[in-house]
């Protein structure tokens, strides 16, 4: 089995970072923005926030999409030969590619709050009477959103783990075995 070091770190770093970027976001900065001094402050702070934050997150999914083509490179012997491999790739892929629609769709409503660089918001996913109604609209989708994206990509890490264990010398022997032994 070659070393994939690179792969698994690009992979491992993207993730962490995509995941814990969006939860810090929704527990901290959404809720925070609220602490400015006035409803136009609370829309720039968090505007401010998120805009600063998408280039790294950015760059986190473009290092895990690198890392998840590199270690399936790496893998691609198990996953012809070790039951259970291709499905968990499957499900992986499909989440990955659900958690990325999702931020993708996110970026789009948040462009739309961005706008107005200093619109009136009672956090960085609530409106005030103030609020014009496209953002509100925007707002209530984002405030589903920031919860969505953390979710999907920590069932990712779960199931990052899970393929892990896959590859523990037992299990790659099990795994072989029963593919034979399934023919």
């Amino acid at each position: 089995m070659a070393q994939d070091t690179v792969s698994r770190s690009l992979h491992d770093i993207g993730l962490a970072a995509w995941f814990g970027g969006t939860l810090a976001n929704a527990v901290a900065l959404n809720p925070a923005a609220a602490e400015a001094d006035s409803a136009n402050a609370t829309g720039r702070v968090a505007n401010a926030g998120w805009n600063r934050w998408t280039p790294v997150n950015a760059a986190a999914i473009g290092a895990h999409l690198i890392g998840s083509v590199g270690e399936l490179i790496g893998n691609r012997g198990r996953l012809a030969t070790q039951q259970g491999v291709a499905s968990m790739s499957i499900a992986k892929t499909g989440l990955t590619v659900a958690a990325l629609g999702a931020t993708g769709y996110s970026r789009l409503l948040g462009r739309k709050v961005a706008e107005d660089e200093s619109v009136a918001a009672a956090s960085g996913t609530e409106s005030t009477v103030d609020t014009p109604l496209d953002v509100v609209r925007a707002q209530k989708k984002l405030d589903a959103l920031q919860w969505v994206i953390p979710a999907l990509t920590g069932i990712l890490v779960v199931v990052s783990a899970f393929a892990g264990e896959q590859q523990r010398p037992s299990n790659v022997k099990k795994g072989v075995l029963s593919r034979v032994f399934s023919r």
